[in-house]
């Protein structure tokens, strides 16, 4: 019985050379050009206007980091800021808690589990722009459902987000509401690949079900946990489509993020090389608050 083997005599020689760096471009090509295109373009002329003051009926005239300066002494720009953080602490940390609590009590087997799991991730299908039109019909004063039910109970109407002291937890409340079950499955995912082992050890010890949840699943699902608050920080800071719909920046400018005042900027008054500073700022913004939420995968709770 014979056998063949291939030797290193026998394989393809590797092209070398200016050919091998010709046919590896060719494939690399297209994907570098999109990556331009869609990527890195936008980009580098946003920075570009950001030097310019530029209306889009008049002549960009180039300003330097004047458009910069500015900003930075903008009271509007610095309360856009103070709000928008303070939506977004509000916005991650009641989906948090309540996205948290559902996963470890979906993670319980119980009947009709399946359906319930399917019903409580409704929210998150629907579109921000659908679910900002639906909710604005639920705050109306007179004609609104929520008012309605309160008068049921006795108690008095709600000014919603028709009040500058209540508009922005009533969007916090729209978001909780959307957002929740994604913290819910991504936490969910985590809680379902835990080993029993250290749940059966902490149940012959005695443990009390709130300390497995602290000392066993907490630390194990940590990654997951962080995770879900970098992806829940990173979409209530640009938080724009639900705003826009439900409120529209008001009353006055009391929910007007830093979303709301780009789009103004922009598109309201034209201000293209000013809105372009407003989005390197924003940028900037949301990448050190990503990089300081991914320390935390490195701490232990």
């Amino acid at each position: 019985m014979s056998a063949t083997a291939t030797t290193a005599g026998d394989l393809p020689a590797r092209p070398h050379g200016r050919n091998y760096a010709r046919r590896y471009w060719m494939f690399a090509l297209p994907a570098a050009i999109v990556v331009f295109v869609v990527i890195l373009f936008p980009w580098l002329f946003t920075i570009v206007m950001s030097l310019f003051s530029w209306q889009v009926t008049g002549k960009a005239d180039f300003v330097g980091l004047a458009n910069f300066n500015q900003l930075f002494h903008d009271p509007r720009f610095g309360w856009a800021v103070v709000r928008t953080l303070y939506f977004t602490v509000m916005a991650v940390a009641f989906p948090m808690v309540l996205g948290i609590w559902a996963a470890v009590c979906f993670s319980t087997k119980f009947r009709l589990r399946g359906v319930a799991r399917t019903i409580f991730i409704l929210p998150m299908m629907a579109t921000p722009v659908a679910i900002g039109l639906v909710w604005t019909m639920m705050f109306h004063p007179q004609l609104g459902v929520l008012n309605y039910l309160l008068h049921l109970v006795g108690l008095p109407p709600f000014a919603w987000v028709y009040s500058v002291n209540t508009v922005i937890p009533t969007l916090v409340m729209v978001e909780t509401w959307q957002w929740t079950p994604m913290v819910m499955l991504i936490v969910l995912g985590g809680i379902a690949g835990l080993p029993v082992d250290p749940y059966e050890a902490a149940i012959i010890d005695g443990a009390s079900t709130w300390q497995m949840f602290r000392f066993i699943t907490v630390p194990m699902v940590w990654p997951f946990i962080v995770f879900a608050g970098v992806m829940r920080v990173i979409d209530a800071l640009k938080t724009f489509d639900t705003i826009f719909v439900i409120t529209g920046g008001g009353p006055g400018t009391a929910s007007e993020t830093i979303n709301m005042l780009l789009y103004q900027t922009a598109f309201g008054y034209y201000n293209l090389g000013y809105g372009s500073a407003i989005v390197l700022v924003f940028f900037a913004l949301i990448l050190l608050v990503s990089m300081a939420l991914l320390a935390l995968r490195r701490v232990q709770p």
